[in-house]
């Protein structure tokens, strides 16, 4: 546990209203749980989800209204300050007012960045108050698993029972896709999504944001773009460093920078980057 979660749990420990509306909002997740064991589907928004989206849309949401409640805390400046200027700075909000989605945006600001002298991220907070909150393993394990996907790149290499097979680059992994913004894609194609793994007992990963297609540059471009950044981080194994040039890239912003200098278009189901982002030339908004 970091300094500003051990702070936070201390404060957490002496305000009963908090606690239960806390324990209120987690509670959705493991409906979510349950809704995924049953084979049932659920409703958000008016839409029908696949079960496995259900979960992690859940957990989404209920670390949405965590970091609402809690980001104001003092010990939470560290946190509040760079996720305002990135609010800012890229007005996320969905094509055509800003290529960064709010599914972008929010699992960055709740997954990827790290904030305070312990690099802790708002994801880490939350699984620090499991036990506060009654969380119990199943829930603490899901929302773990969440907490350490990442966004990567991928390529499409074709459909499998309506589900869009990906297989990333460097590491070479494959996997079976259910992609709920409804883009199934096309072969060859490179994609920048974030993929979250299945949870019992579906056996195929899902595709969380909207799927960012690479154009102009092809998988040698991306594949050496890759390799090349890897040099000088510091994980001694070669799937971590790619790991966190993925999910942290080379500063707070480094990534939606990216997103916000590559687009080129967009359909209603997929987002069109073109460029790479060391080679500033070729994105068409630097």
């Amino acid at each position: 546990m970091g300094q500003i979660s051990d702070k936070f749990i201390k404060r957490l420990g002496k305000s009963r209203k908090l606690v239960r509306e806390l324990r209120r909002e987690t509670g959705v997740i493991r409906d979510a749980l349950d809704a995924l064991k049953h084979g049932t589907t659920r409703i958000s928004h008016g839409d029908t989800l696949d079960s496995l989206h259900g979960v992690y849309a859940a957990i989404q949401n209920v670390t949405s209204i965590f970091a609402e409640r809690v980001s104001t805390l003092p010990e939470f400046e560290p946190y509040y300050e760079p996720v305002l200027h990135a609010e800012d700075e890229y007005l996320p909000s969905g094509p055509p007012m800003s290529p960064l989605t709010r599914s972008y945006f929010t699992t960055w600001a709740f997954f990827d960045l790290r904030f305070g002298p312990d690099n802790e991220t708002m994801g880490d907070c939350l699984l620090d108050a499991g036990e506060l909150l009654g969380m119990d393993s199943e829930t603490t394990q899901v929302i773990r698993l969440m907490c350490d996907t990442r966004m990567g790149v991928y390529e499409h290499t074709g459909i499998k029972n309506d589900r869009t097979l990906l297989r990333e680059l460097i590491t070479e992994d494959g996997f079976e896709c259910c992609v709920p913004a409804g883009y199934p894609g096309r072969e060859g194609e490179l994609w920048f999504v974030r993929l979250c793994p299945p949870v019992e007992p579906v056996k195929y990963h899902l595709a969380f944001t909207t799927p960012y297609v690479l154009l102009g540059f092809g998988k040698a471009d991306w594949t050496a773009f890759l390799s090349k950044s890897l040099i000088g981080l510091t994980a001694p194994e070669k799937r971590r460093r790619l790991y966190d040039l993925l999910k942290y890239g080379r500063g707070t912003d480094f990534w939606s920078e990216f997103i916000f200098k590559a687009y080129h278009h967009h359909w209603p189901q997929a987002i069109f980057l073109t460029g790479l982002p060391d080679v500033p030339g070729s994105l068409p908004h630097a």
